[in-house]
């Protein structure tokens, strides 16, 4: 049996940390930036963790990526 691929656009999306949590970039930093405050933008550019919810399935999907 051939070698599970890793996803393309999850390897885009998320990287993985040290203790094994996921990160991911916040929606809503690609335009229209001029109504947002200073202080939502930058919260916005801080990467967050993947809730526990969903790590199973995007582990799935980063299976090569160590």
């Amino acid at each position: 049996m051939p070698k599970m691929k890793t996803n393309s656009g999850a390897k885009k999306r998320f990287k993985l940390t040290g203790s094994g949590k996921i990160k991911r970039k916040h929606a809503f930093m690609n335009h229209i930036l001029t109504k947002k405050s200073h202080k939502r933008k930058k919260r916005l550019a801080q990467f967050a963790i993947v809730h526990s919810t969903d790590e199973k399935r995007i582990k799935k999907l980063l299976i090569n990526m160590k």
